[in-house]
């Protein structure tokens, strides 16, 4: 099963509209992917699924991270890293059967020119802490917010190349 994680809180985020646009071209390669974007976190996450805590709300998250095998975690730079929910979400998963020996594949985004290179980097550690094994080719999207067409979809040719690449070695990870 592929999860695609749409890694921050922030309602109608670009996170999520490239999310959705990764999720329909996993589905025009014939591979269904569910989408958690972490609008979907209880908003009391912090105070009740935290060291070994678990709330009803955030038990229906962590069936899907259970079950998924391959994650795709789309997230924008925060303060030259990635948004501190994303690394709250991680804490709050059952360690080691959410993540531990799965896969995962980035992608990073911003609206400056480094498309998140550095937050990237810093999740990558943390996937390998966690023992979750990365697909070397990592993206990074610059100035997200002009790569969108009216549809919502990628249409830069150099960015719809490399999403693409990436999708394909992602499906065979």
């Amino acid at each position: 099963m592929i999860t695609i994680i749409s890694g921050t809180n922030r309602e109608g985020s670009y996170s999520l509209k490239l999310s959705e646009y990764y999720q329909r071209q996993l589905a025009a390669n014939g591979y269904e992917a569910s989408l958690l974007s972490l609008t979907q976190l209880p908003d009391h996450l912090i105070s009740t699924d935290l060291y070994g805590n678990r709330s009803e709300a955030f038990q229906q998250i962590q069936d899907i991270m259970s079950v998924t095998t391959k994650f795709l975690f789309i997230f924008p730079e925060y303060n030259g890293s990635f948004p501190g929910v994303l690394k709250t979400f991680v804490d709050a998963c059952n360690f080691p059967e959410s993540f531990y020996g799965k896969k995962a594949a980035l992608v990073g985004l911003s609206s400056g020119k480094y498309g998140n290179v550095r937050g990237v980097e810093h999740f990558t550690g943390i996937c390998h802490y966690i023992n979750l094994h990365v697909l070397p080719l990592r993206i990074h999207i610059p100035a997200i917010h002009k790569e969108f067409d009216e549809n919502g979809n990628l249409f830069r040719e150099e960015t719809v190349r490399f999403t693409n690449q990436q999708i394909e070695q992602f499906i065979t990870f």
